[in-house]
């Protein structure tokens, strides 16, 4: 069994194209095989805002399916450490026999989850855009902002955060990075009135964006409610929405967004809802117009992260030049 570190899988492993197709291929594969992906097991460490997931899928026809354990302390940057963390185990698909430990450090949850929201983008937003907008200003709402230029570039982005020090760095950073302006704001409502692409990106346990925000043509991807208590959207966004997809339809009425519109009755079982896998598959269709309103509920997946557990044992690998058994 060979252990990798953080360092050697962010020399190989990066948000691009490549990272993007293999996601978009695991969410087909939930339409095309018969994936076995049991329901999140999580851990709540309340002591210390705190939480644990575990998160695995097996997809036949390959080799190997990884098991992860993420972890999200979000009292860590009292303590100057980042709040995200975890590691991936990736077992033989034939004898269970385990082949790789990824030391990723949550490195490859970052990756696989930004992928996803640019899979969102791809298929839901206004093909030619000018301003995103992203709520948070952590790494995932980095990681999310570097995956949606390269599908849907724009000039200008705004950022809404609750720390003004890290809304100041965040802009100094991607302005770096992106080459666009970055614009800061105290409002949320002008974050999403003025964009056509919004990204919400935090641990809210209180919704954020409300459903009279939104305008046509605006598509929001949802990516940070992944637990039963966390919600960044008002359910009143999904009444304003004309297109609402998700991940995973089971696992969205049990946590994410969708779970809080069940609840109280602004959605039901009759409600249209789209899987990102039923539009990859050509089963439905993606945004019709430029007028559309479009949500994506995101709340992470296990097939996720065996296929980018796979891609990065592939390489590294390779590269390291490992030739093993099943």
């Amino acid at each position: 069994m060979q252990i990798f570190t953080e360092k050697e899988i962010r020399q190989y492993v990066d948000i691009d194209l490549e990272t993007m197709n293999v996601v978009e291929e695991a969410f087909a594969s939930l339409r095309t095989k018969k994936v076995e992906m049991p329901p999140i097991m999580r851990i709540d460490v309340k002591e210390h805002n705190g939480e644990l997931d575990v998160k695995s899928a097996y997809i036949p026809g390959l080799k190997y399916f990884a098991v992860k354990l993420s972890s999200g302390f979000f009292n860590n940057d009292e303590l100057g450490l980042p709040s995200g963390n975890g590691l991936m185990l990736l077992l033989s698909s034939e004898t269970g026999f385990p082949r790789a430990i990824l030391l990723d450090n949550g490195y490859l949850t970052h990756v696989r989850t930004a992928a996803a929201g640019a899979v969102s983008a791809k298929l839901l937003a206004k093909e030619n855009i000018t301003t995103a907008g992203v709520i948070g200003t952590g790494a995932q709402a980095r990681y999310q902002m570097i995956a949606l230029q390269q599908v849907r570039p724009f000039k200008q982005l705004r950022v809404c955060g609750r720390n003004y020090r890290k809304v100041e760095q965040f802009k100094q950073d991607m302005e770096a990075l992106l080459k666009v302006e970055v614009v800061p704001t105290t409002s949320i409502e002008e974050v999403v009135k003025k964009s056509e692409v919004v990204v919400t990106t935090t641990p809210s346990e209180t919704p954020l964006i409300k459903g009279d925000w939104l305008h046509p043509g605006i598509h929001i991807t949802a990516m940070g409610s992944d637990a039963e208590h966390k919600q960044e959207l008002y359910p009143d966004v999904f009444l304003q929405a004309d297109r609402i997809v998700c991940d995973v339809k089971s696992q969205c009425k049990r946590l994410g967004e969708l779970h809080h519109a069940y609840d109280d009755g602004t959605i039901s079982n009759q409600t249209s809802i789209t899987e990102l896998g039923e539009i990859l598959t050509n089963e439905k269709s993606g945004r019709l117009s430029n007028q559309e309103i479009t949500v994506c509920d995101l709340t992470g997946t296990g097939v996720q992260d065996t296929a980018i557990a796979i891609v990065a044992y592939e390489k590294l690998r390779k590269l390291a030049g490992i030739t093993v058994g099943n």
